[in-house]
């Protein structure tokens, strides 16, 4: 099963390298992995896609993250309300008969076309995980020339009030 792990580390050099290797060495499968700067300077956040068997792997996997020595936090969020979000650049063949049957097909998805050129579009598509693989399925006719993704990022979502807190707003 899949599973979102994040980590909130230091941003030291070889940070990444170093879990990793941990994650290899243990046999663990990065689906993706996506790292960037925090809003706190000096600390990144790392999201991981894990395949992970069972329970008794994902506690391994989250006590070995912790520890090493530049992480500060680890969470497994897959189970939580969480916004969740990859990038996706694609370049499809396209002649100019196509390109409007293109055009067509990923207004829906909120994508839009980046670059042109005579016999290819560039696409760029953001969402989740699925919606990317929709989109990918359906340009593949189209004859896909090159494909990059980001992986998935995620946090959690904002605190929900409690129905006791909103009647305190009632007037």
């Amino acid at each position: 099963m899949k599973r979102i792990i994040t980590a909130t580390v230091q941003n030291r050099g070889g940070v990444l390298n170093r879990i990793t290797g941990m994650l290899h060495k243990r046999q663990f499968n990065i689906d993706s992995i996506s790292v960037g700067s925090s809003e706190i300077e000096g600390i990144s956040k790392m999201t991981f896609v894990v395949e992970v068997s069972d329970r008794q792997k994902l506690e391994q996997l989250t006590k070995q993250l912790n520890k090493q020595i530049d992480v500060i936090k680890v969470s497994d969020i897959t189970e939580k309300a969480i916004v969740a979000r990859e990038l996706a650049l694609i370049k499809v063949g396209s002649s100019s008969q196509s390109r409007s049957e293109i055009q067509g097909i990923i207004q829906p998805f909120r994508a839009s076309i980046i670059d042109v050129s005579r016999d290819s579009l560039a696409i760029q598509v953001t969402g989740k995980p699925d919606k990317v693989d929709a989109l990918i399925t359906l340009l593949r006719p189209y004859g896909i020339k090159e494909l990059t993704r980001t992986g998935v990022t995620a946090f959690l979502r904002g605190q929900q009030p409690q129905v006791s807190e909103m009647n305190a707003f009632t007037v």
